[in-house]
């Protein structure tokens, strides 16, 4: 019953992700957390395993709809955070796993509650455009937003996409859509450097008895991505947006009155 479980809420969850080009992983955690009853360090690592399934299933199935070629022109965007978001995330590991279970739960509750609010706001930060930069310092600060991404997507295990896909829009003047698929493609190499850094450190053992839960979660985020990016053409994005804000901060709430000393099972 567990698995069946794992099984719905990663089908669920993926497909909320796949409408926007996100893994999903900030609606997972606390689901991970509250519901599922993991301790919070080891929800992370949970999370970035199943994440990884989720965006990449994402990005191929998105990738047949907006279009492979046009993401393939922008390779520029995507190198130029990806830089930065690959030294965030070798970073955030290192200090992940010397924190305290309550105090990383704090940081993502924290990073839920200002997520909800960027989400439910998101008609007045996209309606500003563009910024006008020189390209220098639109590529410095692509470079400096994308170790702050690495370093959320490694510490807390998302993605990330929710802060990518406002950069691209607000620095580099891309359609969201086309954000949203370019956000995954930078996503997939952020998460297996996260991975990479948990493994060499030896915490990936701490879940390795969870290996049925997560290939059932997996395996639902791959048909929630799959749904999720079909409906791409069908969901207002504005309505969207602030479903997902509505949610995220429903989570936030939730998480914040979960205690994180409850024993990992």
């Amino acid at each position: 019953m567990r698995n069946l479980w794992a099984f719905i809420w990663g089908g669920s969850v993926a497909v909320l992700g796949g409408l926007i080009g996100l893994g999903g992983a900030e609606f997972r955690l606390p689901v991970l957390v509250s519901i599922f009853h993991y301790q919070t360090l080891q929800a992370v690592m949970v999370n970035l395993v199943v994440s990884l399934v989720t965006v990449t299933c994402s990005f191929v199935f998105r990738s047949g709809i907006v279009g492979l070629e046009n993401i393939a022109v922008h390779w520029q965007v995507i190198v130029n955070i990806l830089a930065g978001s690959l030294l965030g995330s070798y970073w955030g590991v290192h200090h992940a796993t010397r924190i305290n279970p309550r105090a990383l739960n704090r940081i993502v509750v924290l990073f839920l509650l200002c997520l909800s609010v960027v989400l439910l706001g998101h008609d007045l930060i996209f309606s500003l455009g563009s910024l006008q930069l020189p390209t220098l310092l639109q590529i410095s600060l692509g470079f400096v937003a994308g170790i702050v991404i690495g370093v959320f997507s490694s510490m807390l295990g998302v993605a990330g996409g929710e802060l990518i896909i406002p950069t691209i829009i607000l620095l580099f003047a891309i359609d969201i859509k086309l954000a949203g698929s370019l956000s995954l493609a930078i996503s997939i190499p952020t998460i297996l450097m996260g991975l990479f850094k948990y493994g060499s450190q030896k915490k990936l053992k701490e879940v390795k008895s969870s290996q049925g839960f997560i290939t059932f979660m997996a395996l639902g985020s791959i048909l929630g991505a799959f749904i999720g990016s079909h409906l791409l053409h069908y969901v207002s994005s504005s309505l969207l947006y602030v479903l997902l804000g509505v949610i995220l901060l429903l989570s936030a709430l939730k998480l914040a009155t979960h205690s994180p000393t409850h024993r990992y099972r």
